[in-house]
């Protein structure tokens, strides 16, 4: 039994599904030449990190647990001279210039920075993220819109046609997947990359907040009357 009217609604779905085939794509072109472009940052970044970071971030930490907090030109000289990203060094030297705030205000700054790097870490994985979800599902769009006309053409005895449509199916579908994967693989390593500068950053400030109280103790006692050992 036909539905009346449903030829035409076929012919309207059709249409517009065939329509995507273009920009399907397009939007693929693009994704891959994006995965690819973060692939070389993600060399370059990884480049960085294993040549420097984990062993200065060690001495550093070291360095700094045997300096008194009440010598902050020595703290700022170990962050200065340390291979941290310049943002977290900026980020760390304001705290130490904010020494005379209170502590729970210098904790509540604390806060906000550690916030503002994991946005800002978030904004770098959201691109990644954005390809790896969208390659497989454009790869699937370009599977299957050609996929219609081929399936006519082969009713119809024409190989050529069906040939041309399953040759396109499949490259959308490497194309779309191969993005997909690389752009995964990339917010996979970052992410666990973000999380580990997290736990750092906030590592080392504690030791900033935790020594500036020390040495706030040791100015009252010294005020008291007593010494410094």
């Amino acid at each position: 039994m036909v539905i009346p009217g449903s030829e035409y609604l076929g012919k309207i779905l059709h249409v517009i599904s065939q329509s995507f085939l273009l920009p399907v794509i397009l939007a693929l072109i693009i994704i891959v030449a994006l995965a690819f472009a973060e692939l070389g940052a993600f060399a370059a970044e990884s480049r960085v990190r294993k040549r420097s970071r984990p062993a200065d971030l060690l001495v550093m930490l070291r360095n700094m647990g045997k300096i008194h907090s009440w010598q902050l030109q020595n703290l700022q000289k170990v962050i200065t001279e340390s291979s941290l990203p310049s943002g977290q060094k900026q980020m760390l030297l304001r705290m130490i210039a904010n020494a005379d705030l209170d502590s729970e205000t210098k904790r509540l700054l604390a806060r906000e920075a550690l916030d503002s790097l994991e946005f800002q870490g978030m904004k770098t994985l959201e691109k990644t993220d954005l390809i790896a979800k969208l390659g497989p599902v454009l790869g699937l769009m370009g599977t299957l819109i050609p996929l219609g006309p081929g399936l006519a053409a082969l009713g119809q005895g024409n190989l050529t046609s069906l040939a041309q449509a399953v040759i396109v199916a499949f490259d959308t579908t490497v194309v779309g997947i191969a993005a997909g994967g690389i752009a995964y693989l990339i917010s996979k390593v970052r992410r666990r990359w973000y999380e580990k500068d997290l736990t750092d950053l906030e590592a080392i400030l504690e030791i900033i907040l935790g020594g500036e109280g020390d040495a706030a103790q040791e100015s009252k006692t010294v005020a008291a009357g007593g010494r410094r050992s």
